[in-house]
């Protein structure tokens, strides 16, 4: 997910994307310890994805 379109969301949105994408990380992990996982690069991907969706939500939240 590019920074763009996660500045465009509101402050719901964000929130709701970043439960979504934690609970997908959790299903992830658990598939990767059991090497049902083929590829570990979306382990990645996830985990800087909701560092992104954190860090515009703390800007947005401490701009209001």
């Amino acid at each position: 997910m590019k920074i763009k379109e996660i500045r465009d969301l509101g402050v719901n949105e964000l929130k709701e994307k970043n439960n979504k994408l934690v609970e997908e990380l959790f299903r992830l992990r658990i598939r990767n310890a059991s090497g049902q996982l083929d590829s570990t690069a979306m382990l990645g991907r996830l985990r800087k994805d909701i560092a992104r969706i954190n860090t515009v939500l703390k800007e947005k939240e401490d701009a209001s």
